[in-house]
């Protein structure tokens, strides 16, 4: 009998079997990879909140190379990736199945891997700024010395996103605005200090997650929900 995951031998003119290629099995390395796309295109505003859901579920569930493709193939950030698993599959050259994507059912959004944008840098030093960080950035860093930075998270949050704040405080503190549907966890290291994170603030993950790390020395954040943030649909009407 010929596993579930094999496709079984082909046989030639003649009678001898033509063994094919085994399905490869995807890892966490590949899917990913995957997550990483998908992110990056939702920035770009390639993807709406739903279809990112539905390719994410369908991502974290694919067992081999070959059900990848599909899922990121018309998308400019994932074209080079879906040639290489097709490659590693042996499918050849990648061609979209028509209806590979069903509808998958609700549920909690994963976060998935930051966007490939570029590390973002504060500092404030007796002062303070506003500061909105750019959609498909992953990393942003702020540096506080007796002052503290209103840093606005509205335009990079979405379904699936992670941020990470690195903070470094001493006798200071940033205000942090995120929009509904963010999840905060306080990975930070403090000493005579503390963050607050605003009730109202604490979303259930569905517009992705924010993590605080660093250190402050008696100084702390406060985590507030952005009043002028709206979602994007309302905003295009």
């Amino acid at each position: 009998m010929t596993p579930p995951h094999s496709s079984g031998p082909d046989r030639s003119d003649g009678d001898e079997p033509v063994p094919r290629t085994p399905r490869l099995r995807a890892g966490d390395e590949e899917r990913d990879a995957v997550l990483d796309v998908l992110a990056r295109a939702h920035g770009a505003g390639r993807l709406d909140p739903a279809e990112v859901d539905e390719r994410q579920r369908h991502t974290l569930r694919a067992r081999f190379v070959d059900e990848l493709p599909d899922l990121i193939d018309d998308l400019p950030e994932g074209r080079d990736l879906a040639a290489r698993f097709a490659s590693q599959s042996g499918r050849g050259e990648h061609r979209r199945s028509p209806g590979t994507l069903a509808h998958a059912p609700a549920g909690d959004v994963v976060p998935v891997a930051p966007g490939s944008g570029p590390p973002e840098t504060t500092v404030a030093v007796m002062s303070g700024r506003e500061h909105v960080v750019e959609p498909g950035t992953g990393l942003v860093r702020s540096y506080g010395l007796m002052g503290g930075d209103e840093i606005y998270l509205g335009d990079v949050m979405g379904p699936g996103v992670e941020v990470t704040l690195e903070c470094y405080a001493m006798w200071a503190g940033n205000d942090v605005y995120v929009p509904a549907g963010v999840k905060v966890l306080d990975r930070t290291m403090n000493l005579m200090a503390g963050n607050t994170i605003a009730k109202n603030a604490r979303g259930d993950g569905s517009n992705g997650t924010v993590i605080l790390t660093g250190f402050s020395l008696m100084a702390g954040h406060d985590v507030k929900l952005d009043p002028n943030w709206r979602p994007r649909g309302e905003l295009a009407g």
